[in-house]
């Protein structure tokens, strides 16, 4: 039986009469960049994230870089972060002149482990950048009351957590900016890049949308700023209107896929000693599941079992960004953040989108039970 880690082109055919007919309308109006479409979304997206404010951009990436320069982030200031999550995060840090500082990680979900954050906070500590990982929110409340005591800017990386909610809130309802990605397998996809910012401070929102369009307010070749070229494209913009409306019960069917998988492995879990640790969701939240994600204490071995069973998988993160060698100026070495390390040994992400049959989840099941029972059992 074949298991795709994606399957967009099911999703695709679930949404066929919507999209063509979206991509269609924009072909024909041709407002290829902004326009009503791209207006209508980011109030659509700000909406159901709890923002007053959402600013569309080109990538993921952008909305991290230009959400740090609208909080005033630049060149010498210290951004704390996580070393446990892809590279956009402290690549945006890097690209505004900052310098990233990793914390740990937490243990159970996997984000940053706020009760780390004060020790390493210095005069030079100007933001705290946390990521919302595998579609689980950080700790808001906490990192909340932590930036208001050391007057620190919160920018929340949220690509993998759109509709996820802690403690009944929204994922923008704190933070001076919370970014988006819509790179095409996340759970709100596009056909290419795109990104959103989401913001309840009107200052930082005009600043937003002047950044992104090249550093002008009111006439587009009078520049106020230096500026970049990163707005939403309107095709894109018109295929996540499309999508969106679907977004809850693709979220719903992935947490009904989770709940499928932790039904069926945690009998073996519990009895392979450690070696197989299922995902942890902590009792505040709603967890979207972008990825279902397990450890394995043989987990290459797992990976390539799976493989030869026609089961994808994928790995976020096989390395913490302290230990790449974009980052060696740094000075970190191994066994600086253990966790993280740990971790990304030992994380391995099973097929859990919302176009999974229950069949497909049962056998992907069986095999890592057969798998943890039979080929690499506890010793």
């Amino acid at each position: 039986m074949r298991v795709q880690l994606a399957d967009l082109r099911a999703q695709y055919g679930e949404l066929k009469e919507q999209i063509d007919a979206a991509i269609v309308a924009v072909i024909e109006s041709s407002r290829f960049s902004g326009g009503s479409v791209v207006v209508k979304l980011e109030a659509e997206i700000a909406e159901f994230c709890g923002a007053k404010h959402g600013i569309g951009v080109a990538s993921g990436t952008d909305a991290l870089t230009l959400s740090l320069l609208s909080c005033g982030i630049g060149r010498g200031d210290e951004v704390i972060t996580t070393p446990f999550t892809f590279g956009a995060t402290s690549e945006a840090i890097a690209h505004v002149g900052a310098v990233p500082v990793f914390v740990d990680i937490d243990p159970c979900t996997y984000n940053l482990d706020v009760t780390q954050i004060e020790a390493k906070i210095t005069p030079r500590t100007k933001a705290i950048l946390p990521v919302d990982l595998y579609g689980q929110m950080v700790d808001r409340a906490t990192l909340t009351e932590i930036a208001k005591q050391h007057r620190l800017r919160v920018v929340y990386d949220s690509a993998q957590s759109i509709g996820a909610l802690q403690n009944g809130r929204p994922i923008a309802a704190d933070g001076d900016t919370v970014t988006l990605s819509f790179y095409p397998t996340k759970n709100l996809g596009a056909y290419g890049d795109g990104g959103m910012i989401l913001t309840n401070d009107d200052s930082i929102a005009e600043m937003l949308k002047s950044l992104r369009g090249h550093g002008t307010k009111q006439h587009p070749y009078y520049y106020e700023r230096i500026g970049y070229c990163s707005r939403l494209d309107a095709i894109q913009a018109a295929v996540l209107d499309a999508k969106l409306p679907l977004l809850p019960v693709w979220n719903e069917r992935r947490r009904r896929n989770a709940h499928l998988y932790h039904s069926l492995l945690s009998g073996t879990a519990a009895a392979s000693k450690s070696s197989l640790i299922l995902p942890a969701c902590d009792a505040s939240n709603l967890h979207i599941y972008h990825q279902y994600t397990l450890r394995h204490t043989q987990r290459d071995a797992l990976q390539a079992f799976l493989k030869e069973n026609e089961i994808d998988t994928g790995i976020y993160y096989p390395l913490p960004l302290h230990l790449h060698p974009a980052y060696a100026d740094l000075g970190h070495k191994e066994g600086d953040f253990p966790r993280a390390e740990q971790i990304a040994s030992e994380v391995l992400s099973l097929p859990v989108h919302p176009e999974l049959t229950e069949e497909q989840i049962v056998y992907t099941a069986e095999k890592v039970c057969q798998f943890t029972r039979e080929i690499a059992p506890s010793p």
